[in-house]
């Protein structure tokens, strides 16, 4: 029995333990090989068949060698928080790679980005002040490169959905910051790693604004993560002010829920990006999503779903 040509190789920094990762082995699997670089093994990508490398992108020295033979570079290394001091020596592993990656000419280089923020937290916060250094670097390289900034996004244990959606259905309450009239687009980690694909078969090199199919106000979403739990949507109302102290001192006693930058970011209005066009299939809506986490947390989920 012959074998058929080799699979595409793809190199994964960061892991595809995390959210986008996950998805991005999900989605790259069945016809790619990847290779995965990350400090920790994970039961997951070994199921998937993926090649896991055990390394830092902090520490690497040399990228050169984990490159050789690789068609497509898909980066999702970062840090959600942290100071400066956290932030630059995997700013400086980035970097290294997306210059070796030059060097050893790396067909396709894809970089997920985040969306832009406020001026304030642009120069100011290490989560943003570096990230843009890397999407510079990628931009000032000769790669053939898509850095792909998605807005909020959503799938079962991510970080911010799932985590609001279980806060009120345990208090039957949440917070509401100023009057809730600024907008967002949640986009499935599915479709960004379709996104990804799509992104990873051009040949131009471009930045992509990626939101989701329907641009929400940010008082219509939560009432309808109120809806999805079958309570009526009850608030505390905080200003803007409010809401940063809040947050501050939340972060302070090692809550994870929401950081100050990101409520910062969120009251920007900056977060309502459009539609990403392009896929053969239709974005997923954020509804139904809804629907089942919520029945998960009530205990009303089907046998077999999910």
């Amino acid at each position: 029995m012959t074998e058929g040509p080799p699979r595409p190789r793809l190199l994964l920094v960061g892991g595809g333990t995390g959210l986008v990762g996950r998805h991005i082995v999900a989605e790259f699997g069945r016809d790619w090989h990847i290779v995965s670089l990350h400090r920790h093994p994970s039961p997951g990508e070994a199921a998937a068949g993926v090649e896991f490398v055990s390394g830092d992108a902090c520490t690497v020295a040399d990228w050169a060698p984990l490159l050789r033979g690789v068609d497509l570079v898909v980066n999702v290394a970062w840090y959600r928080t942290g100071s400066l001091r956290r932030f630059r020596p995997l700013t400086e592993g980035l970097l290294r790679l997306v210059a070796a990656a030059d060097r050893v000419g790396v067909p396709r280089f894809v970089h997920i980005s985040v969306p832009d923020s406020p001026a304030s937290l642009e120069t100011n916060l290490p989560y943003m002040a570096l990230k843009r250094r890397i999407d510079r670097a990628v931009e000032q390289s000769g790669l053939s490169y898509a850095i792909v900034r998605p807005t909020m996004l959503f799938a079962p244990r991510d970080k911010l959905v799932t985590v609001m959606l279980r806060t009120m259905n345990r208090y039957h309450r949440f917070p509401m910051f100023e009057d809730g009239n600024y907008h967002m687009s949640p986009i499935a980690a599915a479709d960004l790693a379709r996104i990804v694909r799509l992104e990873a078969a051009r040949a131009d090199r471009r930045n992509v604004m990626v939101g989701g199919p329907r641009r929400w106000k940010y008082r219509d979403l939560t009432d309808a993560m109120f809806q999805a739990l079958g309570l009526p949507p009850k608030y505390f109302p905080l200003s803007g002010r409010g809401a940063v102290r809040l947050t501050w001192l939340l972060e302070h006693l090692g809550s994870t829920l929401l950081y100050v930058y990101e409520v910062e970011w969120l009251l920007s209005d900056m977060l309502g990006l459009p539609p990403y066009e392009g896929l053969e299939q239709p974005l997923l809506p954020v509804e139904p999503f809804l629907a089942e986490e919520a029945a998960r947390l009530r205990g009303t989920r089907r046998a077999g779903r999910g």
